[in-house]
């Protein structure tokens, strides 16, 4: 991947620095351990990522805005090569080697970060830095402010203000470029294509676990580092809870098997889910629920598009999943009545969707400043994501229809003309579903 990316997305932010009278301080992700001496795999945080391309950890980054005519300025602090300490832990790209491979002016030793950054900040006005991912981090820059604060003379104007970077660095993040939407592309088609490929592999008498290591084989053996967000592989009942994990059970003859998984492609999220029988064939009432969960995810994609406010998505889906509830008798009364009662919660319990890019649940604003939706716009990338989940112990709908959990999840590009979906390739209508399927049958027998 071309390091020009990064080199944009700076530049980009330095110019909204610069209006703003700001610089911002960028610190990656730490180590964290998994247990004892053991740590877990090292993933920089997104918004570092996004700025640098660097994937190490041990660094910041301090952009700063040109003052004076003087163009803007970027600073990386990073680890220094050390050969011992890289035959244990691992490369580093080190000093000498980041200006020419990641594109920033200069690039300074991690260890001096505290020492050298109130130099770099002098007479700042405002300094944006994200709280909440490191206490110690945090400390040390409130103390390095109010240093700044104190020791202003003369001239040298006090640092007044330190603010939050996300404002600012991620309603950037929301609007998607032509070389991230290709990043996105490529995670979305290894996604499609490894979850066709489990819908024709999974059979009865197979573990949940079976089907998450087979995500995690399709996902690296093609290059990606691995999946997105931890997979959600769901048999039967298991799939009325929308977070499962566990991924332990076994998959029976007759029951649903709810995939929701996606792979990461240059830290870029896929996000997909089906959901199918691991026998081959839907049962009448599965049968039917899918259909409905089916009609409003294409209602909802069919409504996108730009201008379009973000919630008459999420409106379009309750209109018609309720319907859907009401026919089959799962809910009673009015489709007024159970919107506006809420009763449609029972069984659909979140919203239809959520932003998506560097991170799964992907940041940026939902609303207007003045808290109206917001207007989708060509570059912004969302999931479209209805489910109906019959809880297996209400006692208030006929047994036939308890423990069936069914989501259908599609990533969306809205363009210039309307919208694209990422991750068609994977099937969804029942007749595919079930030939997909039925070629695992036949393959056992």
């Amino acid at each position: 991947m071309s390091d020009s990316i990064h080199a944009q997305h700076r530049a980009r932010f330095l110019d909204l620095l610069a209006e703003r009278n700001a610089v911002a301080v960028i610190p990656t992700a730490t180590t964290k351990t998994r247990n004892d001496d053991a740590d877990y795999k090292f993933r920089p945080t997104s918004d570092f990522w996004y700025l640098t391309g660097l994937n190490e950890p041990g660094a910041c980054l301090v952009l700063l805005p040109g003052e004076d005519g003087e163009p803007h300025r970027s600073v990386l602090f990073l680890r220094e090569r050390d050969k011992l300490r890289e035959i244990w832990d691992g490369r580093r790209l080190g000093l000498e080697r980041a200006p020419e491979a990641l594109g920033v002016d200069t690039a300074m030793d991690i260890e001096e970060l505290w020492t050298e950054l109130p130099k770099l900040l002098e007479g700042r006005e405002r300094i944006m830095w994200r709280f909440g991912d490191d206490d110690v981090a945090d400390r040390r820059m409130v103390e390095t402010f109010t240093s700044l604060r104190n020791l202003a003379r003369g001239p040298v104007e006090p640092a007044k203000e330190l603010l939050d970077t996300g404002p600012v660095l991620h309603e950037l993040r929301v609007i998607k470029s032509d070389a991230e939407l290709e990043l996105m592309r490529r995670a979305a088609r290894l996604s499609a294509e490894t979850h066709a490929a489990l819908m024709r592999h999974v059979q009865p008498g197979m573990n949940e676990c079976e089907a998450e290591a087979f995500l995690d084989h399709g996902y690296r053996s093609a290059g990606s580092s691995g999946a997105a967000y931890s997979h959600i592989c769901a048999g039967g009942a298991n799939a009325c809870i929308l977070h499962y994990i566990e991924n332990d059970q076994p998959l029976k003859d007759g029951d649903l098997l709810l995939v929701d998984s996606g792979a990461e492609w240059h830290y870029y999220a896929a996000d997909i889910t089906r959901t199918f029988p691991v026998g081959g064939k839907f049962t009448a009432e599965q049968r039917a629920l899918y259909q409905v969960v089916l009609d409003v995810e294409e209602a909802a994609i069919a409504v996108s598009g730009p201008n379009v406010p973000y919630d008459r998505i999420h409106e379009v889906a309750l209109g018609v999943i309720v319907d859907g509830l009401l026919e089959h008798g799962l809910l009673k009364g009015t489709r007024e009545e159970a919107l506006e009662s809420g009763s449609y919660r029972e069984f659909f319990m979140h919203k239809t969707g959520h932003y998506l890019g560097l991170d799964v649940h992907d940041c940026g604003r939902y609303t207007t400043p003045g808290g109206a939706s917001r207007p989708l716009e060509p570059g912004m990338v969302f999931t479209v994501e209805p489910g109906i989940y019959v809880d297996p112990e209400n006692m208030e709908v006929e047994a036939r229809w308890r423990g069936i959990g069914i989501r259908i999840e599609d990533d969306v590009l809205i363009t210039e003309e309307g919208h694209e979906v990422l991750t068609g390739d994977v099937p969804k209508a029942i007749h595919e579903v079930e030939a997909m399927c039925a070629a695992a049958t036949d393959a056992k027998g």
